[in-house]
């Protein structure tokens, strides 16, 4: 399957997006990224150790083990060296289906692991983007 395709089967079946590394500030990436993929009508869970509360009036949880319910996409904006332990938190936690590391980030090691679990693994490329490109 080119990647292409993959994206295109990623975005058709897409409903439930948890957004690691999701920030409250309006002028970063993920923030915007989260916005727009709210209006367009996906449900968005904000991961974000550092955050509390709510954001894109969400609750927001430390962790991916601590989201209830089923995720179908893990979107990271994390650095590249922060991805292999939230592959790990995904393989352990079981149910997603696809890994998207945003613009800027890859890890053949989180890649690797993943994919032998059958989870399918976007890297380097906007989500944003992609949606838009596919519409």
């Amino acid at each position: 399957m080119s990647d292409d395709e993959k994206i295109s089967a990623i975005l058709r079946s897409m409903k439930r997006i948890a957004v690691v590394g999701l920030s409250r500030n309006p002028d970063r990436p993920s923030h915007d990224v989260a916005r727009y993929l709210q209006h367009a009508g996906f449900e968005i869970v904000p991961v974000n150790p550092a955050e509390s509360g709510e954001i894109l009036g969400q609750a927001v949880y430390r962790d991916l083990a601590s989201v209830p319910g089923d995720i179908d996409v893990v979107d990271v904006f994390r650095r590249p060296d922060a991805v292999l332990p939230i592959a790990e938190d995904v393989v352990r936690r079981g149910g997603v289906r696809a890994f998207w590391m945003q613009l800027g980030i890859s890890s053949p090691p989180a890649r690797a692991l993943l994919e032998r679990h059958g989870i399918s693994v976007v890297e380097d490329r906007c989500l944003k983007v992609e949606h838009q490109r596919s519409r």
